[in-house]
């Protein structure tokens, strides 16, 4: 019966990597339109959120299965719980990368009024925290998870100075005003995503220790 139960364990580890995977190339797409302007990509989007509800969804099941059939243990059942939390945060991200492709349909007509930057350097930041979150939880690794949580500081340092520049920017041409606002509402959708992975990797503490920090 053990044995059963752990074959199912590492087909959640396997799923969970693989939702982690649609997520962070959610994110990557999102963000390869933005940087190209380019909507073609903008829409594959769509399609990647479609992925990622799925996978939810199977997730979902396997889990319920887990807690119904196989009886886990309270370790267990942490994890199998710990589980069940984190794909509601990475269906959310799937959510908030798919906004930000709006945002490039919308953006992307007219040459930007200032060069994502630091819009790309959040990006890059988000998605390695959701990368490691997920590998966390898989190694039961609860230094990893903490690091993730610390990274969040890096995302929030650059969103203000992203705001800041478009606020200058907004100051000083108040013409580009409408499009330094979407850029902002990129920046802020990137620090959400942010918020997640960090919830995420809570979550991987509490599925190793009980307690949420």
């Amino acid at each position: 019966m053990r044995n059963q139960f752990d074959k199912q364990l590492d087909k959640l580890h396997e799923e969970l990597k693989e939702m982690g995977e649609l997520v962070e190339s959610s994110i990557e797409n999102a963000v390869n339109a933005l940087i190209k302007r380019d909507t073609d990509i903008a829409d594959h989007s769509g399609e990647l959120e479609v992925k990622i509800d799925e996978k939810e969804k199977e997730i979902e099941s396997l889990c319920l299965k887990l807690i119904l059939h196989q009886q886990p243990v309270a370790s267990d059942l942490r994890q199998i719980s710990a589980a069940l939390k984190m794909i509601t945060d990475m269906e959310r991200i799937g959510d908030q990368a798919e906004d930000i492709s709006e945002l490039v349909k919308i953006i992307s007509s007219a040459p930007y009024v200032k060069e994502p930057e630091h819009i790309i350097q959040m990006a890059k930041a988000t998605i390695n925290m959701v990368k490691e979150s997920v590998e966390a939880f898989v190694k039961k690794d609860i230094n990893l998870a903490l690091e993730v949580c610390a990274h969040d500081d890096t995302v929030d340092m650059l969103f203000v100075t992203v705001k800041n520049e478009l606020i200058e920017l907004i100051h000083n041409d108040v013409k580009s005003g409408e499009q330094a606002i979407d850029l902002l509402m990129v920046a802020k959708y990137l620090e959400r995503i942010g918020d997640h992975a960090v919830n995420v990797a809570e979550w991987v503490v509490f599925s190793i220790t009980g307690e949420k920090p």
